[in-house]
């Protein structure tokens, strides 16, 4: 399981510790031991484990720039319909005063006083009333569409406003996702070539620990073997970006973050899903592990920070951290939160 850390500055300073006792071994020409190498395997997992946090967090800021864009964009819309037709009741309104004008403005009742036929002179009453009165509706629509107008801008102002503080969000996490996998290459770097095989040996070593610990219980004597048609689908998609890098906030096409591979997968099969894995989490049909079928999503760790395709045998598919590449690997290696189904 994952440790996380507390405090910047702590991650800071045990980095820089682990760093100097490596260097420090390096400097007497032996190997650093095996317990400070557990401890730099735990201390780089912590690291990219809170960078991809900080990765999802972006990417839910990121889908929450990008639909209130949309939003603004159809309030200006709107706006902008209110305004063609405040202008052609403006047009209308002043057209109805003009004919009155030229009418002369002579009450209905000298009208029909002075007319050689009663009868027109009431049509014409009739006529003038209504004039008036559409003249009173339109400035009435006049008014109201004013106010609509005026509430609509105000509207527009504060989705900007929301906008704008969602940006500066979005570039604070940005900072915090470089902070961190900075910290974790520095302490990466530190480390000889042979004691970086050994730290990968030891990974290897305990993800197949791990694997044949879940595979013990007869899961994949449970496990569905057929995709679904778009399932099949996704996993293929998936397949054709390994060897592809890890990029965060990266939806392709030449790199992918976890989340990033996952919704693009599906969206490949025509099924839409939510941009990050905490959403994804949250949105998705939740399936038994043991019900889950090659085209599903396995999320991993108790913040759902990361998510991989299943594509059957025990194996994902995942985009797994800044260094590594999209690969396919043991559905196990990680800790297992839940399952999710997108075409259910």
């Amino acid at each position: 399981m994952r440790r996380p850390l507390r405090t910047h500055g702590y991650r800071a300073a045990a980095a820089v510790a682990l760093a100097c006792a490596l260097t420090a071994a390096s400097q007497q020409g032996a190997q650093a031991d095996p317990q400070t190498l557990t401890e730099v395997q735990a201390k780089l997992e912590s690291l990219y484990h809170q960078a991809e946090v900080a990765t999802d967090k972006y990417n839910a800021v990121d889908g929450k720039v990008t639909a209130q864009k949309k939003r603004v964009g159809a309030l200006n819309a709107q706006i902008r319909t209110t305004e063609a037709k405040l202008t052609r009741l403006t047009a209308l309104a002043g057209a109805t005063a003009r004919a009155q004008y030229r009418s002369g403005g002579v009450p209905a009742e000298m009208q029909f006083a002075l007319a050689s036929d009663p009868g027109q002179a009431l049509n014409n009453a009739g006529l003038a009333l209504q004039a008036q009165q559409n003249t009173q509706n339109l400035l009435t629509d006049l008014t109201t569409t004013r106010t609509a107008l005026h509430t609509r801008t105000e509207k527009a102002a504060t989705e900007l406003k929301h906008l704008v503080s969602n940006r500066r969000a979005m570039a604070k996490e940005r900072k915090t996702i470089e902070q961190h996998i900075a910290e974790a290459k520095t302490l990466e770097s530190s480390l000889a070539a042979k004691e970086r095989q050994r730290l990968a040996d030891l990974e290897k070593k305990e993800e197949d620990k791990a694997q044949a610990k879940w595979e013990s219980t007869g899961i994949l004597k449970k496990v569905g073997t057929d995709a679904t048609t778009a399932g099949q689908k996704a996993i293929a998609f998936a397949a054709k970006q390994i060897g592809k890098p890890y990029v965060w906030g990266a939806e392709g096409p030449n790199s992918y973050d976890c989340s990033g591979l996952t919704s693009q997968a599906w969206l490949a099969a025509g099924v839409t899903i939510p941009r990050t894995s905490e959403m994804q989490w949250a949105q998705l049909k939740h399936v038994p592990i043991e019900d889950m079928r090659p085209g599903d999503l396995i999320i991993y760790f108790a913040d759902a920070s990361h998510v991989a395709i299943y594509v059957g045998d025990g194996n994902i598919i995942s985009a797994p951290r800044p260094g590594r590449y999209v690969y396919e690997s043991k559905a196990a290696s990680m800790q297992i939160l839940g399952v999710v189904r997108p075409d259910a």
